[in-house]
């Protein structure tokens, strides 16, 4: 009986993360309501403040759900490749990720362009910096790695050359998502980012 209990509960909380993910995207985070979210879900505003404390709260078990581009990024499953594979294959594994997921599209469309990150949602925006940081400095480790086995004299710091790849990354991400995924991120983003390493003088590997 215990069981099937926490079966019922798991069950109502994805009930409402669904939801809420349809309420934010349609009417933004600060204009959505705990009663609205309820609503959608099919359930009470009691069963909302079982499971989440606030709408902080259920906002951010949302993006938990979607694995953030940064984290991907961050993600080691890729170190036994080389420097410059471990790059491609990181940035190439999101662009794909997203190509087909029309869910995750419009949960990056809440994030990024329906949602003011100030007060009690400066925490959520403190973690996206965070991860941003981190993917930043995983693209210098490896951008300084790739540049000592191809002998290639990059035209700027690997810090800079990171802030650049990255800036790439997240801008292409950001207009793919702003123009409702109009065009092909993974096509359009490799060709942009193999120009860019090109430009930093690396080579494409066999």
């Amino acid at each position: 009986m215990a069981r099937r209990t926490k079966a019922e509960a798991d069950e109502t909380r994805t009930k409402l993360l669904d939801a809420a993910e349809e309420v934010f995207f349609e009417k933004g985070v600060a204009r959505a309501s705990l009663n609205e979210i309820a609503q959608r879900a099919g359930a009470t505003r009691g069963a909302v403040y079982w499971h989440f404390k606030d709408k902080v709260d259920v906002f951010t078990a949302v993006l938990s759900r979607i694995c953030t581009p940064f984290e991907e990024i961050c993600d080691d499953k890729y170190g036994e490749l080389s420097p410059l594979a471990r790059i491609r294959r990181s940035i190439y594994a999101v662009f794909d990720s997203m190509d087909s997921d029309e869910r995750r599209r419009k949960v990056f469309d809440t994030a990024l362009f329906k949602l003011e990150y100030v007060g009690e949602l400066e925490s959520v925006r403190e973690g996206h910096v965070e991860s941003s940081e981190c993917s930043q400095r995983k693209f210098a480790d490896d951008l300084t790695l790739a540049a000592m086995e191809q002998g290639v004299v990059m035209p700027m710091t690997p810090a800079e050359a990171a802030l650049g790849l990255h800036s790439l990354f997240v801008g292409l991400i950001h207009g793919w998502v702003l123009n409702e995924g109009n065009f092909q991120l993974r096509r359009i983003g490799e060709l942009s980012v193999e120009a860019y390493l090109a430009g930093l003088g690396f080579r494409q590997e066999a």
